[in-house]
C-alpha cells in the first residue's frame, strides 16, 4: 500500500489547500481529517487537491463528505478514475465542486 501523504498549505483570503497523495483507507484517512481540522480549522474555503490519490474508500468519501457540511470544499483535480468512479456510484459527485487543472476562485 502507498503510504498516504497530506500536505497543508495556507493561500491568500483565508483558502487552504490540502493536497493528498497516495493511498486512503480507514486506517490512513485520519491524515486527512486531522489536517483539515488543526491547521486548516479556520479556513474559508478548503480546496483539497486529490490528483495524486491511488486509492480512496468509503472512509475517505465520508470525511470529505463531513468537511463539506462545515465549510466550502472544493476538490481540485483531474479526479483520478477510481475516485471519480466512487463519487458518481454514490451520487456524492453532485456534491462537490470540481475545478480540473485550475486555481479554484475564494
Amino acid at each position: 500500500m502507498e503510504s498516504p501523504q497530506v500536505t497543508v498549505k495556507a493561500e491568500p483570503d483565508g483558502v487552504w489547500r490540502i493536497v493528498c497523495a497516495g493511498e486512503f483507507d480507514l486506517d490512513t484517512t485520519g491524515k486527512l481529517e486531522a489536517a483539515c481540522q488543526g491547521e486548516a480549522a479556520g479556513a474559508r474555503l478548503l480546496v483539497i487537491d486529490v490528483t495524486g490519490v491511488a486509492f480512496a474508500d468509503s472512509s475517505f468519501l465520508n470525511v470529505l463528505i463531513r468537511l463539506r457540511n462545515t465549510r466550502p470544499v472544493v476538490l481540485a483535480g483531474p479526479l483520478p478514475h477510481q475516485l471519480e468512479r466512487l463519487l458518481e456510484m454514490t451520487g456524492a459527485r453532485a456534491l462537490f465542486t470540481i475545478r480540473d487543472g485550475q486555481a479554484p476562485e475564494a
